[in-house]
């Protein structure tokens, strides 16, 4: 800082400021994962196309600092901009859903960004203050695996912040869920519910139901703890394409389970 916090104005204050934009957000999630590998990010962007899919306006903003992929996942290029009051602007996928990651703030998508906590909760903030959102029915913050800095910084300045925990079925991957629970108890920042994904795999030459990774780990899980279930995501390889080549899975297809799955969590965070 160049000026001494003492002669620091409280209209400037940047935890104020946080608060105050947020005012023009009606709901916040943060999807969380015990571990990585879990999909985390990809249910996180289709919940976001799935809620605007519905017509509501939709904020997506990647704090996974470290490995930033929703602009890829969405065929988003090139960096963002400012407006005429020097606020950045989201990057739009369509007239409801817009989003915002580090990776479009870097001329090199492949560098690696090597920061301590600090560091990254002043990107957070920024990323809530400085960012021109709009009215927004929703924003869905993507943050990395784990407890850490990320996701303990979002839950100090989104005060009303819900999470999404996303798990697969398997047991290593339910210990670590475990472990997020305890987190948003410790903050105190509610569980709006647990998405168990990559859960059944059907063969497409026989049409038989495979449990690769084991099925009903989640809703069990969730019943233990007394958390709402909110749906189980199948397996689907297509998902992967689709995100390798930024396009929407959802609009290429429409009638798939996955897709059917994805609607109907939407539906229950519009109730």
């Amino acid at each position: 800082m160049n000026c001494d916090a003492h002669n620091q104005s409280p209209d400037s204050d940047p935890d104020k400021l946080a608060k105050e934009s947020l005012t023009k957000i009606k709901q916040k999630f943060i999807v969380m994962s015990g571990k990585g590998g879990v999909g985390k990010t990809s249910v996180s962007v289709n919940i976001a196309i799935a809620l605007a899919n519905k017509g509501f306006k939709v904020g997506l903003m990647d704090v996974d600092i470290h490995g930033p992929d929703i602009p890829r996942m969405l065929g988003l290029q090139g960096m963002l901009s400012a407006d005429e009051d020097r606020k950045i602007r989201p990057m739009f996928v369509s007239k409801n859903l817009s989003a915002v990651s580090m990776e479009s703030l870097m001329p090199n998508k492949d560098d690696a960004i090597i920061w301590r906590g600090p560091m990254k909760h002043s990107a957070i903030r920024q990323f809530i203050v400085d960012v021109n959102w709009g009215e927004l029915d929703y924003l869905i913050i993507d943050s990395p695996p784990g407890t850490g800095d990320e996701p303990l910084t979002v839950a100090q300045l989104i005060k009303d912040a819900q999470a999404i925990i996303v798990t697969t079925p398997q047991e290593i991957a339910l210990a670590d869920v475990r472990k997020s629970i305890n987190f948003c108890k410790t903050v105190n920042m509610p569980i709006f519910g647990l998405i168990e994904n990559m859960s059944g795999y059907t063969c497409p030459h026989c049409g038989k139901l495979i449990d690769i990774f084991g099925t009903g780990g989640g809703e069990k899980t969730a019943c233990s703890f007394g958390l709402p279930f909110l749906g189980r995501i199948p397996l689907d390889p297509n998902m992967v394409k689709c995100g390798d080549a930024g396009k929407s899975y959802q609009q290429e297809y429409e009638n798939s389970e996955v897709t059917k799955a994805f609607v109907s969590i939407a539906e229950k965070m519009a109730r």
